[in-house]
């Protein structure tokens, strides 16, 4: 168990910081050289190591080719070579969990872990304060603490173990508890890009249980009723919530300054600027992680986000697609493309009981990639080491065998 006790490690120290997550990372780093040395006389690569292989070459080598001619050079090479550590570290996530039968054990510790955080969020909506301190005054900040408001896209992206666990143990029933326990922290994280992807999650657990578009419509409309009891009373709990919901319902009036107002700013300021930078460096993009130093050259007069300090300003084009076009071009998002494309193949390829082990690891990856909406940073050191150990997850689980 201790290869997935490493592993696990990452998703317990991710709310202390990338440094302290870094850790076991690093130390399963070293535990790829480990199984490397162990097994050099018989040693042959599967499936599994053969996709995180693919997949990184992908993710990887957009960055490598958008740094020959960054804007930004000391931060894309920098970059660059921090991203090296996320192969071995798939690489020893597929070694060390390629035993199937410690799969359920898996997906139960990690649905555990993120449990914790939840009931910890709960504690911290009613009283004010959680194992961080004090939450944010405008929203629910949870194990993170106030200063790292990420609560919100993290327990959505992370919510497919937890309600595959409470499935998985508990049936039916147990699915709705996990659904309403997770939807009020997600809902009070304020984050509209965690709304639509804890959506999206609930969705594809609907229809994974109706298995029939009649039976999906229906439990659809369940799951939408069961949700309006939190949501109305989060709206008259809650005017820090409530002013985001206005917010958001304003880009209803369909101007282009509801809209802008909407989305803070991003479509009218971050994302044409993003496609400028796009026009101007269509082949390679400005360089991985330079879109912040590149902002005040193609920014329009007047955008705020242009006076501000490089590092306080636009930090990144908050859009998947528009962040692998401006910072890595045409050919980073063939790269990317073409990862999708390999992944979604060895998930058809695979048979029922691998994509069982798989599920929650796949939708993760899905709604946290769902293009038509806001995106953190995915060459950033935190939402990549996110990106990345799920990535090595859904390697590993698509390729467990039960005679390893």
């Amino acid at each position: 168990m201790w290869p997935a006790l490493l592993v696990l490690a990452v998703l317990v120290l991710l709310p202390v910081g990338v440094g302290a997550a870094t850790v076991p990372l690093m130390l399963c780093v070293i535990g790829c050289g480990f199984f490397f040395w162990r097994d050099r006389h018989k040693w042959v690569p599967d499936g599994g190591l053969r996709l995180a292989c693919v997949l990184f070459a992908c993710y990887w080598l957009s960055a490598l080719i958008s740094a020959f001619d960054s804007i930004a050079p000391g931060k894309s090479w920098s970059t660059v070579s921090g991203l090296v550590r996320f192969l071995p570290f798939a690489i020893f996530a597929c070694l060390g969990l390629r035993d199937a039968r410690l799969w359920p054990r898996i997906t139960l510790a990690i649905g555990a872990i993120l449990a914790l955080w939840l009931l910890d969020a709960w504690v911290q909506a009613f009283t004010g304060y959680g194992i961080s301190g004090a939450s944010d005054p405008d929203r629910l900040s949870g194990i993170f603490g106030a200063g790292n408001l990420k609560l919100g896209p993290v327990l959505a992206v992370l919510s497919p173990f937890v309600l595959a666990a409470a499935r998985e143990r508990f049936g039916r029933a147990g699915l709705v508890v996990a659904f309403v326990f997770a939807l009020v922290p997600i809902l009070l994280a304020g984050e509209r890009s965690g709304w639509l992807m804890y959506a999206l999650v609930v969705l594809a657990f609907v229809w994974r249980e109706a298995r029939s578009p009649l039976r999906f419509a229906g439990w659809s409309s369940a799951a939408a009723a069961l949700s309006a009891l939190p949501i109305f009373i989060a709206l008259h709990a809650s005017p820090a919530f409530e002013a985001r919901v206005d917010r958001s319902l304003r880009a209803l009036q369909g101007t282009e300054v509801a809209v802008d107002y909407a989305s803070s700013g991003r479509s009218m300021h971050i994302w044409p600027t993003a496609l400028r930078m796009v026009e101007a460096h269509p082949v390679n993009g400005v360089g991985v992680r330079a879109f912040r130093y590149a902002y005040a050259r193609y920014a329009a007069t007047g955008d705020t986000f242009a006076n501000a300090d490089p590092d306080e300003g636009a930090l990144h084009a908050h859009q998947i697609v528009l962040e692998v076009l401006s910072e890595t071009g045409a050919i980073g998002l063939a790269l990317w493309i073409a990862g999708f494309a390999f992944a979604w193949r060895a998930w058809r390829r695979a048979d029922t009981d691998s994509r069982a082990r798989a599920w929650a690891p796949a939708l993760a990856l899905a709604v946290m990639t769902f293009p038509l909406n806001t995106h953190l940073a995915f060459y950033s050191a935190w939402w990549g080491l996110v990106f990345w150990w799920l990535l090595a997850l859904y390697c590993a689980a698509l390729y467990a065998r039960r005679d390893a």
